[in-house]
């Protein structure tokens, strides 16, 4: 009996172990054929996967707005360097259209337009301002002689702007900038007098227009603040006929008669700076003139 039990429970043993055998055998199949992961790895792995799209749309997004960013600028710089052009082309045209009186007509087309228009107020004033500092700077390192014949000539026709256009545009906007330009230009011009004659430099200033207007003319540069200048130099009746260059440089030549000695002309206008007796240096303003703007 007892040797019956013992050999059902040896058969139950084997049956036991080999019932296992196939089943150790077909979970190792599944593991070499495919992979198993938990929930939470699983979960991990998905999360990864969507955090690199996620960083690849990022790249991708700001790739594009990089781009188009280096375009607009790329676009801007070239405008500007367009703008620029077009400045300087119109501008050296401007210096010879009043060096050799140029009709209006004759001016290009591309110096009528709006956009030269606005360039050309900034343009103007920045020159303006670096050549005022040109005389000041100048005139900082020399001073005048004691016996009073040092004498400096300034355009009073800059001034005010009188004898120019600037701009035949129509409109309240455009009127407004015209003037707050000459405004600009008036102070700018102003502030230079005023720091040569706290120097102790004598200033002579002189106009094309006929001596008839004189009183008119004192008032203005009086309310104007332009005080104490050494002389106003206008055309009398005798100088009408003759050409501005001649009047102007017909008037430096008796001032160097006198003793004068002519230090400096000022003026942005090219008839002043033509003719015998001319200063020591002599400084041209930017022209205010663009002729047919």
């Amino acid at each position: 009996m007892s040797s019956l039990t013992d050999r059902m429970e040896s058969e139950d043993s084997s049956n036991s172990l080999l019932s296992r055998r196939p089943s150790e055998m077909g979970s190792t199949y599944m593991m070499e054929s495919g992979i198993f992961m938990s929930s939470f790895a699983a979960t991990i792995f998905i999360t990864a996967l969507v955090t690199v799209g996620i960083l690849f749309l990022t790249l991708l997004v700001a790739l594009t707005v990089m781009l188009e960013s280096c375009q607009t600028t790329h676009a801007g710089v070239v405008e500007q360097a367009r703008e620029s052009d077009v400045y300087n082309y119109c501008k050296l045209f401007a210096f010879h259209a009043e060096l050799n009186n140029f009709e209006e007509d004759e001016t290009p087309s591309i110096c009528k337009q709006p956009i030269f228009q606005h360039i050309y107020e900034h343009r103007f004033l920045q020159d303006l301002n670096f050549t005022v500092q040109l005389v000041e700077i100048y005139f900082s390192a020399l001073k005048p002689d004691d016996d009073g014949l040092d004498v400096i000539l300034m355009d009073v026709d800059d001034m005010f702007l009188s004898e120019t256009t600037t701009y035949t545009n129509s409109g309240q906007q455009r009127s407004t900038q015209v003037e707050s330009l000459k405004h600009i230009t008036h102070m700018t011009i102003l502030r230079l007098f005023k720091k040569l004659q706290a120097s102790g430099w004598h200033i002579s200033l002189f106009s094309r227009k006929p001596l008839k207007n004189r009183n008119a003319t004192v008032d203005s540069l009086k309310s104007a603040g332009y005080n104490e200048w050494s002389s106003l130099i206008m055309r009398t009746d005798d100088e009408l006929h003759l050409e501005n260059w001649e009047f102007i440089s017909g008037r430096r030549v008796q001032l160097q008669n006198q003793g004068f000695r002519i230090m400096s002309m000022i003026s942005s206008q090219m008839d002043a700076l033509q003719g015998p007796c001319l200063g020591k240096r002599n400084f041209k303003l930017i022209s205010p003139i663009l002729y047919g703007v």
